[in-house]
């Protein structure tokens, strides 16, 4: 097994073109998202992430190396992984108060909801003689898509705050892990 990485950058690992096809995913799943989180961009999420673990090297200091290369290299391998794992939540921070709570949004998102449930009443009054069941119906669709919505958006403005949460934790698990070994390596 071949160290890959290295060069000017004094490191070993982590330079791989597996973790930039990573992020370029993640970028465009992020752009293509619309409306609210569906359960696809997990599906999306942990495939990037599982590419990324399998294809991709937690980035180790080579000793004596600069470590401007090494926290470059560090600081991008964390960012991606956090990236996929905020996509891969997302739905679920959306729909399970538990996972994210969002005080005082989840009762906006649904006042949002009632409101969007009476302008459609409105806009259909002449619907309500005729069909009380389909003006129900409508009412219901566009108030969960109102909701929906409300939340959708809610959710992608906390998630660069779990991304970026991630990617710290995973900074810093490398490099004690590297730190460690160095230790392991020095006693040897």
């Amino acid at each position: 097994m071949g160290v890959r990485g290295g060069g000017a950058s004094g490191q070993t690992g982590g330079a791989d073109p597996g973790v930039l096809g990573t992020a370029l995913g993640v970028v465009l799943a992020f752009s293509l998202a619309e409306g609210s989180w569906q359960w696809f961009s997990t599906y999306l999420g942990l495939t990037l992430l599982v590419v990324v673990l399998a294809f991709g090297r937690v980035p180790v200091r080579a000793p004596g190396a600069p470590a401007a290369g090494f926290g470059w290299n560090l600081a991008a391998y964390s960012l991606v992984v956090g990236l996929c794992v905020a996509l891969a939540l997302a739905p679920a921070l959306q729909r399970w108060d538990r996972l994210f709570p969002m005080p005082g949004t989840r009762d906006s998102c649904a006042q949002a909801g009632r409101y969007e449930s009476l302008h459609t009443r409105a806009a259909l009054a002449d619907l309500a003689a005729a069909d009380p069941e389909a003006l129900a119906y409508e009412q219901e669709q566009q108030a969960r898509t109102a909701v929906d919505d409300c939340l959708s958006a809610t959710t992608t403005r906390w998630l660069p705050a779990y991304a970026l949460g991630t990617a710290v934790l995973v900074a810093g698990g490398a490099w004690v892990w590297g730190r460690r070994r160095e230790g392991a390596g020095a006693a040897r």
